[in-house]
C-alpha cells in the first residue's frame, strides 16, 4: 500500500532537512512518496530542498504565499498513494509515529485517521494555555454540531483513504483549512478514528504560524460549512 506524505511548507529552513530525514527513515517500514508543496519560501527553504532533491520525491514550489490549505490542495492533486498522509514541515509531529495512524486503515478498515495530541501516553510539551483554550472551544462547537467526539480537530497530523477527496471539494487557503475538512468528511459519515500521538510543540520565537485570528476564522468556518458546501 503506497502512502502518499504530504509535508506543507513555508519558511522552515531550520527543521526541513531534519523533517524529511525523519520521514525517509519510515521507508524502512512503509512504501512512502513524498510530496513538499512550498508556499513560496523566501527565507533559503527552497535553496536547501533543490540541494537535497534526494529527501523528497516532488517538490511543488507556489509562484505566490497562499497559505497551507492552498498549498496541501496543490498536492492532493498529484499524490499517487492509496493513503494521503498530512506531515507538518516543523516536526511538532514525530514520523516515527506514523505507525500509529497507519495501523487503523490496516486493522479497522479506517477511512479517516486523526492523531489527538490529548488523548495519547506519550511525551508532550507544555505550551500556550490560549492555543489549548481555542482549541477545546473550536472542538467542542464542531462536536456539537457534527454529533461526533473529536478530542483535537485542530492537529496537523491526519492521513485519509485518497477517495475522500475526490468526495469533498475543498475551499480554503489559509489555516481555516484543518476546519474545512473536519466539517466536510463529518457530513460524509465515513470510519474515523482518533489514536494517540506525542506533540513537541514551538514557540513563535522558534517559527510558530498560526495567530488568535485563525481561531477567529476557524470559528467562522465551523458555523460556514455547518450550513454550506
Amino acid at each position: 500500500m503506497k502512502i502518499s506524505v504530504i509535508v506543507p511548507c513555508f519558511n522552515e529552513k531550520d527543521f526541513i532537512l531534519k523533517t524529511l530525514t525523519n520521514i525517509n527513515l519510515q521507508k524502512q517500514k512503509f512504501d512512502l512518496e513524498i510530496i513538499i508543496s512550498d508556499d513560496h519560501s523566501s527565507d533559503g527553504t527552497l535553496d536547501l530542498l533543490e540541494a537535497n532533491n534526494n529527501l523528497f520525491d516532488v517538490l511543488i514550489k507556489s509562484e505566490i504565499n497562499q497559505g497551507k490549505g492552498a498549498a496541501l490542495k496543490k498536492a492532493f492533486e498529484i499524490a499517487k498513494g492509496e493513503i494521503i498522509l498530512i506531515q507538518d514541515a516543523d516536526l511538532e509531529y514525530d514520523p516515527n509515529e506514523y505507525s500509529k495512524i497507519i495501523n487503523p486503515f490496516l486493522t479497522k478498515d479506517a477511512d479517516v485517521v486523526y492523531g489527538s495530541r490529548f488523548t495519547g501516553s506519550g511525551p508532550n510539551r507544555i505550551i500556550y494555555f490560549k492555543n489549548r483554550v481555542a482549541n477545546f472551544i473550536l472542538t467542542l462547537l464542531v462536536n456539537i454540531l457534527t454529533d461526533l467526539n473529536f478530542s483535537d480537530v485542530e492537529t496537523g497530523f491526519k492521513a485519509f483513504k485518497k477517495n475522500i477527496f475526490q468526495e469533498i471539494n475543498l475551499k480554503e487557503n489559509s489555516f481555516t483549512f484543518e476546519i474545512e475538512l473536519t466539517m466536510k468528511i463529518a457530513k460524509l459519515k465515513k470510519k474515523i478514528f482518533e489514536v494517540g500521538i506525542s506533540y513537541n510543540g514551538r514557540t513563535v520565537e522558534e517559527g510558530k504560524k498560526i495567530k488568535i485570528i485563525d481561531g477567529i476564522k476557524a470559528l467562522y468556518c465551523i458555523f460556514k460549512y455547518k450550513l454550506f458546501n
